[in-house]
């Protein structure tokens, strides 16, 4: 956790039972309440941004779409049969 090994561990320890002494629990839950507060707004960002870029490549695939839709496709001439019999020259 952190890069911290043991006698790290424990040094933070003592400090904090040193400076909160027996409100270390009320600390601590506060912490982690707060803590766990921080991670849900994360999370409620994070799933805004997934959004706003699925509704972009929604619009961009629209967009391009309408873009080939518009272009003129090329087509054969229409065939109209003769207005008369041939005749024999």
């Amino acid at each position: 956790m952190f890069g911290l090994g043991w006698s790290e561990m424990m040094i933070v320890g003592i400090v904090a039972i040193l400076l909160f002494g027996k409100r270390l629990p009320e600390v601590a839950r506060s912490l982690g309440g707060s803590y766990r507060e921080f991670r849900k707004g994360l999370h409620e960002i994070q799933s805004q941004i997934h959004i706003d870029e699925r509704e972009i490549e929604a619009r961009a695939r629209a967009e391009y779409q309408s873009e080939i839709d518009d272009r003129e496709r090329p087509t054969a001439p229409k065939f109209e049969p003769p207005k008369s019999e041939p005749t024999e020259v």
